[in-house]
């Protein structure tokens, strides 16, 4: 595996959590640039705390970014690490999109998902760990997908040969993700990843009221407009994550109008 110049990768055959491992590291002196991809997660973690078991046969990959950017911003880390590697992915005929705030998909089945963990030190995100996982031959969900199966359900021939050769893509997403936002700024990203949002037009309930999904706002909320039964347009609200899920009946790509729920 060629590994870009920013990252040393260090392999593990079983781990309860990459991030947890990787925090470790950092703890003992890990510089920037360290990733860690382990075969098998046992307690691996997602949004909100949720942990599962992580089978062999995708990636689980972490990678440690030293940012140094204001606290009300750390949301962008996520958005400029699902921007890179979707673009990356795509580079390679996998026609990934995006859905709010941290997950890959497929049409309407989801690829992977993106948890980026952060540590404040005077009054700076000081230390940030972004954690990967992607799924390549493992076993998903319903409403999941692999990429094993997505080739085989076209009848197409594998546009990334092996696992590792995936890992190398993300980690060069994440490198190409991070760069634009440093070079080119949050309002060039946020453009961006819209672009790439399966959420845009989806109509979604926000208590007893129903709404449009217009974007991401610049701190990572989620832009929506909400209407009255006779349509009439109310003010544009934001909401932050986990204060809202958007589920997977919902998706641009598929034409199909979902609802969300508050949680």
């Amino acid at each position: 595996m060629t590994v870009p110049s920013q990252f040393t990768l260090h392999h593990f055959d079983r781990l309860v959590s990459t991030n947890q491992t990787l925090w470790e590291a950092i703890e003992r002196g890990a510089v920037p640039g360290t990733a860690i991809i382990a075969s098998e997660q046992s307690g691996g973690r997602g949004q909100w705390g949720r942990q599962w078991h992580s089978d062999r046969g995708g990636l689980y990959l972490s990678a440690y970014w030293q940012p140094n950017v204001n606290p009300d911003r750390p949301l962008q880390l996520t958005l400029c690490s699902a921007w890179g590697i979707a673009v990356a992915l795509r580079d390679r005929g996998v026609p990934v999109a995006l859905k709010w705030p941290n997950d890959l998909v497929l049409g309407d089945r989801k690829l992977g998902g993106i948890l980026t963990e952060t540590r404040v030190r005077q009054e700076l995100i000081a230390h940030s760990v972004v954690g990967i996982g992607i799924n390549w031959d493992n076993p998903v969900p319903e409403t999941g997908i692999n990429l094993t199966s997505f080739w085989q359900e076209r009848q197409q021939v594998r546009t990334i040969a092996s696992l590792d050769e995936l890992a190398q893509i993300v980690l060069q997403g994440l490198a190409r993700g991070w760069h634009f936002w440093q070079q080119d700024g949050e309002t060039a990203l946020l453009a961006a990843y819209n672009a790439l949002l399966v959420n845009v037009g989806q109509a979604i309930e926000v208590g007893s009221q129903t709404g449009e999904v217009l974007g991401v706002a610049a701190d990572g909320r989620l832009r929506v407009r909400l209407t009255s039964e006779a349509g009439e347009n109310f003010p544009e609200i934001s909401i932050e994550p986990g204060k809202i899920s958007l589920g997977y009946n919902s998706s641009r790509s598929s034409g199909v109008t979902g609802v969300a729920e508050v949680q």
